[in-house]
């Protein structure tokens, strides 16, 4: 017989009958059970085939694949793959069943970047109670669907899970989801179209005055009314989501034998390298000064990629980017 598909989220648990009793067994972290809550690939080749044509599986695996549980395999949500075959259409279904708002203010609250996302690291603290007022901010990712369990690592007798976004869907859909509250910029969506194609067309000029354009946008009031912007990070964070909900290829602190880049986007064969600073702490120019001496093309140089550097610097008092300079081609 098998086994029942489950909706992705929350925890797991089994009925065990031991001596003539009953208890109940969490096996949200058993590899045994690790794909009984979505629809692995040969659920796919056995059940879906013909809803599969016309689709590029390579495509849908990015879209709605990369849930794990600790077992060999990722798996997709289940979901997703249903109104996918029934619309035909790539979009964020599982995700735009419910705004998460409690999630996004809780992690404002909590000033949890949306970078710090990317690298999240967990114990069995992931299968604690679910009470959103007394739970880890990793935990309640985990168990809400939007964080998943990208790897893990024994130091003695502890394991330790890294987290991270399952897929596109929920990586630019949560990005998306904070950046409109961090910023309330209600036309995200056509900046985000925008931002695309300046990149594409290497229009870096066009670029620089989108990203001021950006930050000037956002309310005063907000500023006033909140501290998350007083946190350090804050504008980088939102520069960061700003490019994720467009859909971009982003990495955060892109290790380096010299060090971390702080953020690297990757489109058409081609990559952009950005250093981020606040003027007022580290003074004009050390953003691409950083980038420059820190030798951080090299590693993409190699790869045969067209490398352009941007050093970004933020003004605090400004509230904006103050010095937005770009380096383009291969040379230093």
């Amino acid at each position: 017989m098998e086994r029942l598909k489950l909706p992705i989220g929350l925890q797991t648990f089994r009925r065990v009958r031991e001596e003539g009793h009953y208890y109940v067994d969490n096996i949200t972290l058993d590899p045994g059970y690790s794909d009984i809550c979505g629809y692995t690939e040969a659920d796919l080749d056995r059940v879906f085939a013909p809803e599969l044509s016309g689709f590029d599986r390579a495509r849908v695996r990015a879209w709605y694949n990369g849930y794990g549980w600790r077992g060999a395999e990722r798996i997709y949500n289940p979901f997703d793959i249903l109104l996918l075959f029934r619309t035909r259409e790539f979009k964020a279904h599982w995700f735009e069943t419910g705004t998460p708002t409690f999630l996004v203010d809780t992690l404002v609250k909590r000033r949890v970047g949306p970078p710090e996302l990317e690298r999240m690291v967990a114990t069995d603290e992931l299968v604690s109670r679910f009470d959103v007022d007394d739970i880890a901010t990793e935990a309640l990712l985990f168990q809400t669907g939007y964080l998943t369990i990208v790897g893990e690592r024994r130091r003695g007798e502890r394991s330790f899970y890294e987290l991270g976004y399952p897929n596109r869907e929920v990586r630019e859909s949560l990005n998306g989801s904070l950046l409109r509250h961090l910023t309330r910029d209600p036309e995200l969506l056509a900046k985000g179209v925008r931002l695309y194609d300046l990149l594409e067309a290497h229009d870096f000029d066009g670029l620089r005055d989108l990203i001021h354009a950006f930050y000037a946008g956002i309310p005063h009031e907000w500023y006033t009314d909140n501290t998350i912007a007083t946190y350090e990070g804050y504008y980088a964070a939102v520069f960061y989501a700003y490019f994720v909900s467009a859909g971009l290829d982003v990495r955060v602190e892109d290790s380096t034998s010299r060090g971390r880049l702080d953020m690297a986007v990757r489109f058409g064969g081609s990559v952009v390298l950005f250093e981020f600073k606040v003027v007022e702490q580290a003074g004009a120019g050390t953003a691409m000064a950083q980038l420059r001496t820190k030798g951080y093309a090299d590693k993409y140089r190699g790869r045969g990629e067209s490398v352009v550097l941007v050093g970004v610097e933020f003004s605090s008092a400004m509230r904006n980017v103050e010095r937005f300079d770009v380096l383009p081609g291969c040379s230093d």
